[in-house]
């Protein structure tokens, strides 16, 4: 067993710690689970004896060569692809199988070189049985070291390439090694393929890649009782490297660098999602902040038009108060003293002179009202559900760069979708008679408990004309109390100045009473209207910006394990300086 030294320790405690932060990271984030198990592999990994993973196509030898490391025919050699598994070799006092699961066998032999290392067999990337194929790429990110082989008769083949860019990807240690030289005629058949193989991995991999060609036959025969062979297997080469080179140091840096390159991979594939991600929330944000412009302006609008009509209203009623004082100068005269006296009379010609077609004209305007409300309330939500289609159809151009990765596309569509399809509803249903009724109803409710009186059948412009006719009677009534008490020069004009003062009081306040009445009648129903729009729009709302709140997170996140991955790197490198 490896003992640790307490800087060692310490670098494995970070990185743990570090990997652990990134796995609870992706779980939040909602990345697919077999980004979470192969990042808990790594992690697991970091307790583990050294990896050496050996791939490539069937048929190259890797059972072969595996035989000639541990220098006995451990594995069993075919030139069928008939390993059905992943064969995990381990040391042990004597040779045996064991099935660790339905794809993994554990093979324990007595060789010295599994005492510091484990080494997986794994079925050919070019396999007839697809699974195969999987399996071995599911199991390469857990590698310390990747074992390459590609054979000399037919080096680096289109799949071998396929599948060494998986490999790169997951910023795997790999060393080439060229099997089956023996198979070549002269050392410039050989130099000839090495080059080819060295050219196409510096293209690959972006830097040179150690190679090694060897025969693992022949290396195989030298150990096994005829070391004549063993100069021409050229395997000492390999071993040299296996064994010297990769020390102790070199091994645990680069079991501490493996899960680094797996950590890095997931941090920058995640980096970009969240990126992409807030992108897109953008696009949500401008579309979120149209409506609210929209929504906004509309209010605004409809504000200065309501303040409009309401002066229209009330200009009736000063035409109203107007007429009466008119009237009381007619009609309050010593001349017309004993007329006076008729009660009724006055009220009469109170309400035919002074009231007039006011309840009409107001009850016109405030149906005017209704409708220029029900009209404009009704092209808003055209004008939402317009921008969103818009909208829409711009987001179903656009493409996505990772579908499947959590539920963030299907929640956001659905969302856009259930807006949109609201707006689209209310348009299509929208029954603005209906709409003016209940308005109309409401308004009359108000004035009704302004008179306080029953609604029934009763319409608003008789509901006003009991408010002003009751103004004719409390007028009068003071107008009478006076003239019936005493009659003279001087009672008449004080009593007219009376009439005419509290006609004037009574007036302002059914005119300030029955707007404040209308008002906050038609305010309610404005604010309901931009209630119901801002409610429908509310859940697309919540989600954009408790997305973006939570991919600003993400990113800061990602971004500080990024910049301790890296400072984890540069200590690891400086491991046995």
């Amino acid at each position: 067993m490896r003992i640790l030294n307490e800087a060692q320790e310490a670098l494995l405690k970070d990185e743990r710690n570090l990997l652990s932060d990134l796995r609870v990271r992706l779980v939040e984030f909602g990345a697919p689970r077999e980004d979470q198990e192969t990042l808990g592999q790594s992690i697991r990994q970091l307790d583990e004896l050294f990896l050496l993973v050996v791939v490539g196509e069937f048929n190259a030898g890797k059972s072969a060569l595996i035989n000639a490391l541990l220098g006995q025919a451990v594995l069993k050699e075919g030139v069928t692809p008939t390993t059905t598994q992943i064969n995990l070799l381990r040391y042990g006092e004597t040779i045996q199988r064991m099935a660790e699961s339905e794809h993994i066998h554990v093979l324990m032999a007595p060789a010295d070189l599994l005492s510091e290392m484990c080494i997986v067999d794994t079925p050919g990337t070019n396999a007839i049985i697809r699974e195969h194929e999987l399996i071995t790429a599911d199991f390469v990110p857990r590698a310390d070291l990747v074992l390459f082989i590609t054979s000399a008769d037919r080096p680096f083949t289109e799949s071998e390439r396929a599948f060494m860019s998986l490999i790169r990807d997951w910023g795997k240690k790999v060393v080439i090694v060229i099997n089956k030289v023996d198979i070549l005629q002269t050392e410039a058949d050989l130099e000839q393929v090495r080059a080819f193989v060295a050219e196409n991995a510096l293209l690959l991999f972006g830097s040179a890649v150690e190679i090694f060609p060897v025969s693992a036959r022949l290396g195989l025969r030298a150990k096994l009782g005829e070391p004549q062979d063993w100069q021409a297997s050229r395997f000492e080469a390999l071993e040299s490297y296996i064994r010297q080179t990769l020390d102790e140091t070199s091994r645990l840096r680069l079991k501490f660098l493996n899960p680094l390159g797996v950590g890095s991979n997931l941090v920058g594939k995640f980096l970009r999602i969240a990126q992409e991600r807030l992108g897109l929330l953008k696009t949500d944000f401008d579309r979120l902040g149209d409506v609210e412009t929209q929504l906004a302006l509309y209010k605004e609008d409809m504000g200065r038009d309501f303040n409009f009509r309401m002066a229209d209203i009330e200009n009736v009623l000063y035409e109203m108060e107007q007429r009466g004082q008119d009237y009381f100068d007619e009609t309050i005269r010593l001349r017309r003293v004993f007329d006076l006296l008729d009660k009724t009379r006055i009220q009469r010609d109170f309400e035919q002179k002074v009231v007039l077609d006011a309840p009409q004209r107001i009850e016109q305007k405030v149906n005017e009202l209704i409708d220029w409300l029900v009209d404009a309330d009704f092209r808003q939500w055209q004008a939402v559900m317009e921008h969103l289609a818009d909208r829409r159809q711009a987001h179903q151009e656009r493409i996505v760069g990772d579908p499947g990765v959590g539920t963030f596309h299907n929640e956001r569509e659905h969302l856009i979708e259930s807006v949109g399809g609201q707006a689209q509803r209310v348009v299509d249903t929208y029954d603005k008679k209906l709409e003016a009724e209940s308005i109309a109803q409401g308004t009359q409710e108000a004035v009704a408990a302004l008179a306080a009186v029953e609604v029934g059948a009763v319409s608003l412009g008789a509901l006003i004309a009991a408010l002003a006719t009751t103004v004719a009677w409390d007028v009068t009534g003071i107008l009478l109390a006076g003239v019936v008490a005493t009659l003279g020069l001087f009672v008449i004009p004080a009593r007219k100045r009376q009439a005419k003062a509290e006609m004037r009081d009574k007036i302002a306040a059914l005119r300030e009473q029955l707007m404040h009445s209308l008002r906050t009648q038609f305010e309610r129903e404005l604010g309901r209207s931009l209630g119901n729009i801002e409610e429908a729009v509310a859940p697309y709302t919540r989600f954009v910006r408790a997305e973006q709140s939570k991919m600003e997170q993400t990113q800061t996140e990602l971004d500080r394990i990024s910049t301790g991955l890296e400072g984890l790197r540069v200590r690891i490198d400086a491991l046995g300086k």
